[in-house]
């Protein structure tokens, strides 16, 4: 009702002829209370931990958005085909920018596939990974193995250095096999990153300049977009740990084709060093995307948990010690891909919702109330 009388009275201001300071005033009112209405619809009245929300992309699927050091720039990827894009490359946007109208700067060599851009400290340069070297175009995304969905696993990802000009300065990893998905420390010191070098996707540190590498997990299975606690000492990670002989031998044979099957992972902690390793939930089916909050004493993360046929993901919270499961986000398709701002203000995450019914997936900047 509220907003039938709204629309009502923003038609009678505006068919009124008379032009006086009360007029003025009154549209002004109605102009704020449009926009808080239009804000206010991205935030399901569940959803108490934001306090607004901006929209930042408008078409494709935008996800991983990552801040600078200094939280006043963003990185992510896009398969945007009205950027004219084939599959995910780099962009650049500033903090408070969005795109509904115009196209961000891509950082990335436009070759190849990219993945996981992350800022380095000097906020001036960003490590990802591309598939480049291994070919100039986009390698091909198989989707469904015997009926299940699965995620290509490239082996040729590297991790590049390059600065915001999109020029590459450096190449961190150049092993045989899978390299990608590196995130690196709030300390500015060191890189986490997965690698098939061992012959299965586990966890590895190096120095920011590719120096003193070591490897963090060695158990069977998928571990993977890992997150450095805020102070630097531990690390949250997503993993899959195939028990059966059945579940490991399917584990190795689509590996074998340079694929896993994400249907099924939970979130594991460790130190920095790969000391003291547990299982932080014990939720079934997808349980991934986690990053610290600022705090440093809880996990935001996406599942499907509660989900009888896949969907909806939605964001969740839990303290480091497995108790407190908190539900963040209501809707009704897709969360992900959460990541606090380094002030702690600001979460920016992927979305299904305003994306008109379709299968948009769109950035969006939150401000976060504890």
């Amino acid at each position: 009702m509220k907003y039938i009388l709204l629309f009502a009275l923003v038609i009678s201001l505006f068919a009124c002829k008379q032009e006086n300071k009360t007029e003025q005033t009154a549209n002004d009112v109605v102009k704020t209370e449009i926009s808080s209405i239009t804000k206010d619809t991205l935030i399901y009245p569940e959803e108490t931990h934001f306090k607004s929300i901006q929209q930042v992309t408008f078409g494709g699927d935008n996800a991983e958005a990552y801040w600078s050091f200094d939280d006043k720039q963003l990185v992510f990827q896009s398969n945007y085909k009205d950027w004219g894009l084939e599959c995910d490359q780099m962009f650049l946007m500033n903090l408070g920018e969005t795109f509904e109208d115009k196209q961000p700067p891509m950082i990335s060599t436009g070759m190849g596939r990219t993945t996981c851009a992350y800022f380095l400290p000097d906020n001036k340069s960003y490590v990802y990974g591309s598939t480049h070297l291994g070919g100039e175009s986009c390698p091909p995304v198989p989707l469904r193995k015997n009926g299940n969905y699965v995620w290509p696993v490239y082996d040729t990802f590297d991790i590049f250095v390059a600065d915001l000009e999109g020029n590459i300065t450096g190449q961190l990893t150049n092993q045989e096999g899978y390299d990608a998905e590196a995130t690196v420390s709030p300390q500015g010191d060191k890189i986490v990153f997965t690698s098939t070098r061992s012959g299965d996707l586990e966890l590895y540190t190096m120095n920011i300049d590719g120096t003193d590498v070591k490897q963090i997990t060695d158990e069977l299975g998928y571990d993977g977009g890992a997150f450095f606690s805020p102070d630097g000492t531990k690390l949250i990670f997503r993993a899959s740990r195939p028990k059966t002989d059945e579940a490991i031998k399917k584990y190795k044979d689509l590996l074998a084709e340079g694929l896993v099957e994400p249907t099924e992972m939970e979130l594991f902690i460790c130190n920095a060093d790969g000391s003291d390793l547990r299982q932080l939930t014990r939720l079934g089916n997808a349980n991934w995307s986690p990053f610290f909050h600022p705090s440093g004493e809880k996990i935001l993360f996406s599942s499907n948990f509660e989900a009888e046929r896949g969907f909806p993901f939605n964001l969740y919270m839990i303290d480091l010690d497995g108790k407190n499961l908190e539900r963040i986000t209501h809707g009704e398709t897709f969360d992900a891909f959460p990541v606090f701002s380094n002030d702690g203000k600001k979460l920016a995450f992927s979305s299904n919702r305003n994306n008109g019914g379709g299968r948009d997936t769109n950035l969006f900047i939150a401000e976060w109330v504890d």
